[in-house]
């Protein structure tokens, strides 16, 4: 069977058919994503990579805001993961051919979620192949991805390099990735002189969306959401609530690196959770659900209303932080959001992490990718530490390590590694002291 055969999207809604053809990728999934786009506008290109932002991840202004000033992620997202082939170094043209195939993509689409938004990172494995050690500010660590809880058994993404793409348009999002694996030579009208694969191999793929509807458009065909669907129609998320509120959001300032050569650039974690959401639709009430995503105070106060919108751009979550231990002990469970918020706090109160996460159906499997930015991984480190919420286990039974115990109960996590994004100058297989190799 060809990928022509597999992406058949007779009977599906045009979403479902866009969301179908960024997951099969490939030319049998921009045909079929071009013929649902029959008739749309342009996709609008580029201005070349000196007319964009020189930090990869600067794509808040550049996204639109919904009516509380929250900042929306574009719709479809992929997550390419490469490596370099052999030992040692990468060649002086091998970085040829990588800055070449990013700068393309700047030429070929406006730096915006209509046209392409995009980064390239790299892993500590990728930094160890020089002997040289990476020149970063004793503030920032990228170190190895490790187990962060003792029932965590995931599988630790060391590729070299994790080339993020996304877009509202899933036209730009497959034409870019084309181009970028050397399967066409041209992306939006634009000619693309090298492509990843004349450098790197392809390790893995992975795919993803997020917005109203989406989940539960999605839901009816994924093993983890239980019959009937139960997810919202308003919510952006399988779990039913919305997040990503702007005021419990650090800024791409506060995440940048602030000297040295990679000054501009930030770390990165990437997270792939399983979610099972059987017992959280069909167990909890809309009451438990709140006092679990959020914090039992949110539930005694009311404070939730549907999936959430209605808290603007502010969980409310810093009222309730110092409240874990006694909400253990008086309700018998704990929020996910009010533990994880405790260590995602600087001495100011300002928030640390750079959260933009979105939900995925690869494989037929409800799962969330987890994009964390911040300017050094011991931060992610700390603030996914602080979700095991062993005080909370420890201050009454009724809270044990993964029962009542946040979100714990619901997700497992199947793969998480840490890259350094650089700034844009030094975007192609950079040397750590951020010399020309």
């Amino acid at each position: 069977m060809t990928d022509a055969d597999a992406l058949d999207t007779d009977g599906l809604t045009r979403r479902e058919a866009l969301k179908a053809a960024v997951a099969v990728g490939g030319a049998a999934g921009l045909a079929a994503c071009v013929d649902r786009l029959d008739g749309a506008e342009p996709i609008p290109a580029g201005d070349g990579p000196n007319a964009h932002p020189e930090r990869q991840f600067g794509w808040n202004e550049h996204v639109p805001t919904d009516d509380a000033g929250n900042w929306v992620l574009p719709r479809h997202q992929t997550l390419l993961y490469l490596d370099s082939p052999g030992d040692g170094p990468p060649s002086a043209a091998d970085r040829d051919a990588v800055s070449g195939a990013l700068a393309g993509l700047d030429e070929a689409f406006e730096w915006s979620n209509e046209g392409l938004l995009h980064s390239a990172a790299y892993s500590p494995s990728y930094f160890e192949r020089f002997d040289e050690p990476l020149a970063v500010p004793d503030d920032v660590s990228l170190p190895q991805p490790t187990p962060l809880a003792d029932y965590e058994t995931p599988d630790f993404d060391t590729q070299d390099v994790l080339v993020h793409l996304a877009s509202d348009r899933p036209d730009a999002l497959l034409q870019a990735e084309q181009a970028l694996l050397g399967e066409a030579d041209e992306a939006n009208g634009v000619p693309i002189p090298a492509s990843l694969t004349d450098a790197l191999e392809v390790d893995a793929r992975r795919t993803g969306f997020i917005g109203a509807g989406l989940p539960r458009e999605r839901a009816d065909e994924l093993a983890g959401v239980p019959d009937p669907n139960p997810v919202p129609e308003a919510s952006p998320l399988f779990m039913g609530f919305a997040a990503g509120f702007r005021r419990n959001q650090s800024t791409e300032d506060a995440v940048a690196i602030g000297e040295g050569p990679f000054a501009d650039g930030t770390t990165k974690s990437v997270g792939n959770w399983r979610q099972r959401l059987d017992d959280w639709y069909g167990e909890q009430d809309f009451d438990e659900q709140v006092m679990e995503m959020f914090s039992p105070g949110h539930a005694a106060e009311g404070l939730v209303e549907g999936v959430g919108t209605n808290l603007g751009d502010d969980s409310g979550i810093d009222r309730f932080l110092d409240a874990v231990v006694d909400d253990a002990r008086e309700y018998g469970r704990v929020g996910h959001a009010q533990k994880a918020a405790r260590a995602n706090r600087d001495a100011d109160g300002n928030p640390i992490l750079l959260r933009r996460h979105f939900e995925s159906a690869d494989d037929d499997i409800a799962s969330l990718h987890f994009p964390s930015l911040q300017r050094s991984i011991d931060q992610f480190e700390a603030v996914r530490r602080a979700m095991n919420g062993v005080d909370a286990t420890e201050a009454t039974p009724a809270v044990r390590q993964r029962v009542n115990n946040g979100i714990l109960e619901y997700i497992f996590v199947r793969h998480r590694g840490y890259f350094l994004v650089p700034p844009r100058s030094l975007r192609a297989l950079p040397t750590p002291s951020g010399d020309d190799g």
